[in-house]
């Protein structure tokens, strides 16, 4: 597991013995005593894992996933508690939660359940990475580049896009060239997909 783990839980007891329990893994945790000292220090957090008990003072677990969500950070969530009941664990897993373990916590699931946060985040990472490559790719087109390239992902032939641009099929033509030079693709489906990507959201 080489994504860092967030620990939050206002019980210190819990935070030490789950702390050393994690390291003995090999697994990089970093524990918060509250929502707060975590929301405070998020912006200079590496994206990783996250575990937080459901009840803490202020305001619960589940209301900070919520906050999180509100912020656009969805980095998958291991939800822990002593108190746990079905509502709560129907919330937490429409936030995005990966497990729900009850207290005490047993060593093995809580190991299972990083690891299939990490994976998680992993696949968020790749996702991110491809997109992130696909806007610098388009980023990279002139505007009329960029009409035309729209027009191949909607399913246009040379022939369409150049009547509908009022330009020679040579031209289109001379576009599309462009444009596979500078995607690295001529394939439709693939430049369909660098589009898609490189004008969606983040």
């Amino acid at each position: 597991m080489t994504h860092p783990v967030y620990l939050v839980d206002d019980d210190e007891a819990v935070r030490r013995a789950l702390e050393l329990l994690l390291s003995t893994v090999g697994v990089n945790v970093t524990t918060f005593a509250d929502p707060q000292s975590f929301l405070l220090q998020l912006e200079n957090l590496q994206p990783g894992c996250l575990i937080f008990d459901i009840r803490m003072p202020v305001f619960s677990g589940l209301k900070l996933q919520e906050r999180l969500n509100e912020k656009g950070v969805d980095w998958p969530t291991v939800v822990i508690s002593g108190h746990g009941d079905i509502e709560a664990c129907r919330r937490a897993f429409r936030n995005g939660a990966v497990d729900f373990l009850s207290k005490p916590v047993d060593e093995q699931d809580l190991i299972d359940a990083i690891q299939k946060g990490s994976d998680a985040l992993e696949r968020q990472l790749q996702v991110a990475a491809e997109k992130a490559e696909a806007r610098a790719l388009v980023g990279s087109l002139t505007a009329r580049e960029g009409e035309v390239l729209n027009l191949i992902a909607e399913g246009f032939t040379s022939r369409q896009i150049a009547e509908g641009l009022g330009l020679s099929p040579r031209t289109v033509e001379s576009h599309r060239a462009a444009i596979g030079a500078k995607l690295g693709t001529t394939s439709q489906a693939e430049l369909t997909r660098i589009w898609l990507d490189g004008c969606g959201t983040p």
